[in-house]
């Protein structure tokens, strides 16, 4: 068994006198992020127990914490230099900005005659809740609540709840359907499976609404005013929801259009964007900005749920390489149109499809070593 992780999303029900102690509370904690925030840049310290002997009891008293709250202030400033040293590799400053508050399951929050009592600087408050399709991960026996974030978000409270279970392990001997995906623009993929079968999902209009998110951008950079800064970092925020939700809903049509226990083979993209900055400096935003690895990561995630696993393998000329008779040349494919032809057997395809064919081929060889599928 391997351990899996999702984050459930929950609207709480609140009236006027309970969202005034939750904005407290979560003001108050997003004010002691920042006071630990100066005091880790200025001394360099990442130890949590350090940091709780010389400033826990000035985070109580200064901001009227409770002591769980405290210390979960601690940590969560922690995690944030931690993610910044290793993304960055500097000392770059963290700044609370956001109202925010980390609750820890059964001391900050907890399920009590079905309604979550959360913890606030005036005390417990209990909130009924919408758990939409959520509800299956209130199995006590199966599934088990992590340290959860209280997020205000139009004009409204929701509980992110991470929700740790265990799935079994992938067992390739029961793999009944191998699909090649091959992720691009033109197509943001390009599938062959089992069935010999061929889909495409346009990439069209991905291109056509990015290209409408710069050149807004690109006003808005021009005028330079302090409206104008906050209208681009709304732009970009909404740019990037959007483009994760075209990527949930493609992983999710992959995963539930094939049976359980398939093998999806994608190609190992690390270094691609090195790759992509050497294209032509007007296509360079497309090539270098696209969401290959976030469509990677929710198609692992899903698959896995699905009782379906994902390889990832070396993407070496498989839009080069001819399905039926392996000849492999730069020449076979053409690129400006798209189309693969072969110079040894003259097969004629979509570069695209080729791509994904040698992708099914590689899983069907993954699954039984040394042996060759040719169409």
């Amino acid at each position: 068994m391997r351990e899996m992780v999702v984050t459930i999303k929950l609207k709480l029900d609140t009236d006027a006198d309970s969202d005034i102690l939750l904005n407290n509370t979560m003001s108050a904690y997003r004010q002691a992020c920042n006071y630990v925030s100066d005091y880790i840049f200025e001394t360099h310290c990442l130890n949590t127990n350090d940091i709780q002997k010389n400033i826990y009891y000035d985070i109580k008293n200064r901001f009227n914490l409770k002591a769980q709250m405290a210390i979960s202030c601690i940590r969560t400033v922690v995690a944030r230099y931690k993610t910044i040293l290793e993304t960055q590799h500097e000392w770059i400053k963290a700044e609370f900005k956001k109202p925010q508050y980390d609750l820890v399951w059964n001391r900050d929050y907890s399920l009590v005659s079905g309604c979550f009592s959360v913890n606030t600087l005036n005390g417990r408050l209990k909130f009924s809740y919408h758990a939409d399709n959520f509800g299956k991960y209130f199995n006590k026996d199966i599934y088990s609540f992590g340290t959860a974030k209280l997020v205000y978000k139009h004009s409204k409270y929701f509980l992110h709840i991470p929700v740790l279970f265990e799935i079994p392990n992938e067992d390739l001997s029961k793999i009944s359907n191998v699909v090649g995906i091959d992720r691009g623009i033109n197509f943001i993929v390009s599938t062959y499976d089992s069935k010999h079968k061929t889909g495409f999902v346009s990439g069209r209009f991905i291109k056509q609404k990015r290209a409408k998110f710069k050149t807004i951008r690109q006003k808005l950079q021009r005028i330079r005013t302090s409206s104008s800064r906050r209208r681009l970092k709304a732009i970009g925020q909404r740019e990037n929801r959007w483009m994760q939700d075209v990527n949930h809903q493609v992983s999710k049509a992959l995963v539930e259009s094939n049976p359980e226990h398939t093998l999806f083979v994608l190609e190992d993209l690390t270094g691609i964007r090195k790759v992509s900055e050497k294209v032509r400096l007007k296509d360079r935003y497309v090539s270098v900005s696209w969401a290959f690895y976030d469509l990677e990561q929710k198609l692992k995630y899903k698959a896995s749920l699905h009782n379906c696993s994902v390889i990832n393998v070396n993407p070496a000329y498989t839009s080069q390489a001819c399905p039926c008779c392996g000849h492999t040349e730069k020449a076979n494919r053409n690129k400006k149109i798209h189309l693969f032809a072969c110079k040894n057997c003259g097969y004629r395809s979509n570069d695209d499809r080729v791509a994904a064919m040698n992708l099914y081929r590689m899983g069907i060889e993954y699954l039984v070593p040394d042996t060759v599928t040719a169409e």
